[in-house]
């Protein structure tokens, strides 16, 4: 039996080759113990996936190197020491001793092929996972984490977005990685995380995969519901029919700015692109031109930098987006998280929110011990008729305070500008402001009708929505 192992013996004869069978060995017998999990590709724990899926290859394929490399660190130490190299051996099949050592070495590499292929597949995949890219590094990527769990695009992974198509981008992607998780080992990482991230990949090879805005999007509509401060939160809702345009035609929201031909330069003069004192607009039908903001001198572009606007200069939160506190109450009121006929719920909880806390925890507390002792000592008739409504009330208001605020990370509200629309933030106001002029003294225009009509404002129970059936 020995005779069968000499060739691992003969491997085994220096302590850096010795060292590299014994990793090699090691990882192919946790491979085999993992091999169900290893299959299906999850881990219990985003942790314990580190373990099987990049620190186990590593082990494994770190031994495979340290065999060859002590085999010629010997023969060189040898070779210093004046000890003459063994007598080359007898290609012959008829030599039983190169049989064993040939099927000795054909065995371990097929063993070894299979086994690595296996993990570095499992490898790659696990670092495409969404797991591994929310919840590994938990407190740095804590609120994107939660803010994609809570988006349109909680069921489109990470790399997706942030990757896409084609080998140049995924090298790139593993590079910018290595630096992430150093920044993370040695607290180098800033708080917050400072957006735009000025080397994402373009949006017409990531986003224009599965959404097309150069394709023709007819009018649609769209309701707002606001609950006033008052005691009754009274509901209003504004009514907009939102015209998406595209196609061949350059109107509505997606023609003006993305149709066929059409290319917009813009110089923002801060980091977060929300102040944009140069626009160039290029029709695409040879029209060029050019406006600046009312304060701005003729060159103020020079020496800022210049981008071509696409997709994500307006949708500047897709995945990752963060409520206000009035809006988000609005949305748990009209979800029934809150219930509309606790007095002053859209007040107090916009109150609560907007209170400092030390952590989420301390928040939690905070947040639903100032629900409860609100409706105590200020409504004890309604605490006593509703408790339970009002336990639920303090949950949700906690929950929302969860999703968009994380103190370790000095995410705060408003700290995340989505340029969607213009009542959060400045958002459509950036170029549209009524301020940038051309040379001729043509303006950007603010027109409201160009890009949505207001057919409700502020009313109780639109007329429109009656007509169209819509409760």
């Amino acid at each position: 039996m020995n005779r069968w192992f000499s060739p691992a013996v003969m491997m085994a004869s220096n302590p850096i080759s010795l060292l590299g069978v014994i990793l090699t060995t090691t990882g192919g017998v946790l491979w085999l113990i993992l091999l169900p999990s290893m299959l299906s590709g999850k881990a219990s724990h985003p942790y314990l996936g580190i373990a099987m899926f990049l620190i186990l290859p590593a082990v494994f394929f770190s031994g495979l190197a340290l065999i060859p490399l002590g085999i010629w660190w010997q023969r060189r130490l040898n070779r210093k020491r004046g000890i003459p190299a063994p007598a080359p051996a007898v290609l012959d099949w008829k030599n039983p001793q190169f049989r064993r050592v040939a099927a000795f070495f054909l065995a371990t590499t097929m063993a070894n092929v299979i086994i690595g292929g296996q993990l570095t597949y499992r490898a790659v995949a696990y670092m495409e996972s969404v797991s591994f890219c929310g919840q590994t590094c938990h407190t740095v990527m804590e609120p994107e984490y939660t803010a994609y769990q809570n988006s349109p695009h909680s069921r489109v992974e990470c790399v997706s977005c942030h990757i896409g198509p084609g080998a140049g981008w995924f090298v790139k992607s593993k590079l910018d990685g290595t630096w992430q998780v150093i920044s993370v080992n040695l607290n180098l990482y800033p708080r917050p995380i400072p957006t735009p991230i000025h080397n994402l990949r373009p949006a017409r090879e990531t986003c224009e995969q599965c959404h097309w805005p150069q394709k023709y999007g007819t009018d649609r509509i769209r309701v707002i519901s606001k609950y006033a401060d008052d005691e009754a939160n009274t509901m209003s809702k504004t009514v907009l029919l939102m015209r998406i345009g595209g196609g061949k035609a350059t109107k509505g929201i997606h023609g003006t700015h993305l149709g066929n031909g059409v290319n917009i330069r813009y110089a923002a003069s801060d980091e977060k692109r929300q102040t944009i004192p140069w626009v160039e607009y290029d029709d695409g039908k040879g029209g060029v031109r050019q406006y600046r903001a009312a304060d701005a001198k003729p060159g103020v572009e020079n020496g800022l930098p210049i981008r071509l606007m696409d997709c994500m200069d307006c949708h500047t939160r897709p995945s990752h987006s963060y409520d206000l506190p009035e809006r988000a109450v609005d949305h748990a009121i009209e979800n029934g998280d809150i219930s509309p006929t606790l007095p002053f719920a859209k007040k107090e909880s916009v109150e609560l929110l907007k209170q400092e806390y030390a952590s989420h925890e301390a928040a939690e507390a905070g947040i639903r011990a100032g629900m409860e002792k609100f409706y105590r000592e200020r409504h004890a008739d309604v605490y006593q008729s509703q408790r339970a409504a009002v336990e639920r009330a303090g949950q949700a208001v906690a929950a929302i305070y969860k999703r968009n605020i994380f103190p370790k990370m000095n995410v705060k509200w408003g700290s995340y500008p989505n340029n969607i629309g213009h009542t959060d933030f400045t958002g459509c106001f950036r170029c549209h402001d009524d301020g940038h002029l051309a040379d001729g003294g043509k303006k950007i225009t603010q027109d409201c009708n160009a890009c949505h009509q207001l057919l409700a404002m502020d009313e109780a129970k639109p007329k429109v929505l009656a007509e169209l059936g819509v409760e």
